[in-house]
């Protein structure tokens, strides 16, 4: 397992609230690389895991193929570059890869920045990060594609590509075969300041078993999940707002003693929600003006108690 990163805790039906959270709209233009290709890596093993423990915290891996969840993303590359994986792979900051606490392993997701429209697919091999305030973290190279490797975090949806992770799933679990990808290309074409990318030579965290990873054996095929290093910019919502959810109630009374309780700390609200047909009140608190205050008020509402609050963008 990788060490330790930057995250929010992990809970269960916040993964449902956040679909109501804005999703990216339209695409208004691709950039993709072009350029020589390379031999496509070998994919580490299946994992999912139990429940664990880690720094106080329990997280509950679930192959869950309808998540979907906003909050901020983080990077990591040159401390974990050439680091072993939670799946066994090599972790390579320069490949379309991520770590996330609870997905299964391998899987594809598509990460959007919501500050500034663009959208990524990267393939989750690892696990983490543990810190509050984050809800993955990508490769050095996603992150700069993505637009905020220079500001070290950005304000992102993530969402997971039910039908490639699940055959992902499958070919780590070796019941799946196929032709091999072409790997990304490396030779950038660039167009409105993005750059191109080498897809995954690539991997991060966990003790390998070797013997269980699955290798591409043979030549182009399309039917094998990739990533491709297209950067897509969608139309999102103007200014995005980081705010501190403490929890969801059933009850309108529980809610509003919360959101009076936790008053002291910032300004509160109660919003309702819909979740699978059952009515919620979420309270949460700010808007927080970035990414370091949002860390300090989780800090300081776990020192008193509630560390169930997490980080959400709406």
């Amino acid at each position: 397992m990788r060490g330790v990163g930057q995250t929010v805790r992990f809970a269960g039906f916040c993964i449902g609230l956040a679909g109501f959270v804005l999703a990216g709209c339209g695409a208004q233009v691709a950039t993709r690389t072009e350029g020589p290709t390379a031999s496509q890596p070998e994919i580490g093993r299946y994992k999912l895991g139990q429940p664990y423990e880690v720094g106080g915290e329990w997280y509950h891996p679930k192959a869950d193929y309808d998540y979907a969840e906003t909050g901020i993303a983080s990077w990591y590359g040159p401390k974990f570059h050439g680091k072993t994986t939670a799946n066994g792979e090599t972790f390579n900051q320069n490949a379309l890869t991520a770590a996330h606490r609870t997905l299964p392993l391998p899987s594809m997701v598509r990460v959007t920045n919501l500050e500034n429209g663009r959208q990524l697919k990267v393939r989750v091999n690892d696990r983490g990060p543990y810190a509050r305030g984050r809800i993955i973290d990508v490769s050095a190279r996603a992150a700069e594609l993505l637009g905020f490797k220079a500001d070290g975090t950005a304000k992102v949806r993530v969402s997971i590509v039910a039908d490639e992770s699940r055959r992902l799933a499958a070919l780590a679990k070796g019941k799946a075969s196929g032709p091999a990808p072409r790997a990304a290309p490396t030779k950038a074409v660039s167009r409105n300041g993005l750059t191109g990318d080498a897809d995954s030579q690539a991997t991060g965290d966990g003790a390998a078993d070797r013997s269980r990873r699955v290798r591409w054996s043979g030549g182009g095929g399309s039917d094998i999940p990739r990533t491709t290093g297209e950067v897509t910019v969608v139309s999102v919502a103007a200014e995005p707002q980081i705010y501190i959810q403490a929890g969801a109630f059933v009850e309108y009374a529980n809610a509003r003693r919360l959101s009076t309780k936790l008053a002291e700390f910032a300004p509160t609200r109660i919003e309702p929600a819909s979740v699978n047909d059952r009515r919620f009140y979420r309270v949460r608190l700010g808007p927080v003006p970035d990414a370091e205050e949002a860390d300090a008020l989780l800090a300081s509402l776990a020192d008193q108690g509630h560390a169930e609050a997490e980080v959400v963008v709406d």
